[in-house]
């Protein structure tokens, strides 16, 4: 996965003044884009079209400073006209194209990145993978901002306000019991692979019902079809250690095994927690499907 994420930044930077096509290195790698994506935005801390703007921008800033005119400049890297560019450079660089040229910046560079591999993996990371038949996900369901670090604030508020004979209904509706996921589920959703902080998500309290029994209509109800799916295990402070542990299945176990992750919601199941939730139990549920190289 290093090497794949390393090709798929020198192919960015051989098309910078290009269409970047992820589908080009995701085949070569035997992956699909969307696990090259999520790998990429997990690892770099920023979406690969994000990594791609400002590249692009930082390059373009030399030609800026060369004396090209500046609907060649835009053109050159895929603008339309000289305003959609100035846009796009100012949005990156703080500051417009026209006044770089007469001041001289300041530019905000976006190095090139390169991946490595450390030597870490000395506390073992425990995990299991099940197949599973098809799950309806059934509860309440809301939009929400994507927030990577800390208890989010929206999520919160909204769990907060469903009534404790909303969370009953709920747990009698449950029917995976042993096979998992238990009990009521943080359902994460219609995230895109290479998500920003901020962009909007599905966010649903719920939980797994299989079968095809009728649900009541007042119910949201997120279909996922059948497939494996990989189970991680974290115990300590919350949401500290969950975030940590969802980190480590980036940067540690997926480039260490052949499994890539298919589109589907993600799913936290809490199995137990003190009173006041400062500390838990969880199992992360990601769909998975085999990775051939």
């Amino acid at each position: 996965m290093i090497n794949d994420l390393n090709r798929l930044v020198d192919y960015v930077e051989g098309n910078l003044c290009g269409d970047v096509d992820i589908t080009v290195v995701a085949r070569s790698s035997g992956v699909t884009g969307y696990h090259l994506r999520r790998m990429f935005s997990s690892l770099a801390g920023m979406p690969l079209s994000e990594y791609v703007r400002r590249r692009r921008m930082t390059v373009a800033a030399g030609d800026v400073l060369g004396g090209d005119d500046l609907l060649s400049i835009a053109v050159r890297y895929g603008y339309g006209s000289a305003e959609a560019f100035g846009r796009a450079f100012r949005a990156v660089h703080g500051i417009g194209p026209t006044e770089v040229r007469r001041t001289g910046g300041p530019l905000r560079t976006q190095q090139q990145l390169r991946f490595r591999l450390t030597v870490e993996g000395s506390s073992r990371m425990d995990a299991r993978i099940i197949n599973r038949p098809t799950i309806r996900l059934v509860g309440h369901a809301t939009r929400v901002p994507l927030i990577y670090e800390g208890v989010n604030p929206h999520i919160a508020e909204f769990t907060e306000s469903l009534s404790a004979e909303a969370h009953s209904r709920l747990h009698a509706l449950g029917d995976t019991h042993e096979e998992g996921p238990t009990g009521l589920l943080a359902v994460n959703d219609d995230v895109a692979p290479d998500s920003a902080e901020g962009t909007e998500l599905t966010y649903m309290h719920g939980v797994a019902v299989t079968g095809d029994a009728a649900l009541p209509d007042d119910l949201d109800v997120i279909t996922v079809p059948a497939g494996d799916w990989v189970v991680f295990r974290s115990s300590g402070a919350f949401p500290e250690s969950l975030q940590t542990m969802w980190a480590a299945t980036a940067t540690d176990w997926f480039p260490s095994n052949p499994w890539q992750l298919r589109p589907g919601p993600s799913l936290v199941s809490t199995l137990e927690h003190d009173e006041d939730f400062t500390t838990a139990t969880c199992e992360l549920w990601f769909p998975v499907e085999p990775h051939n190289v």
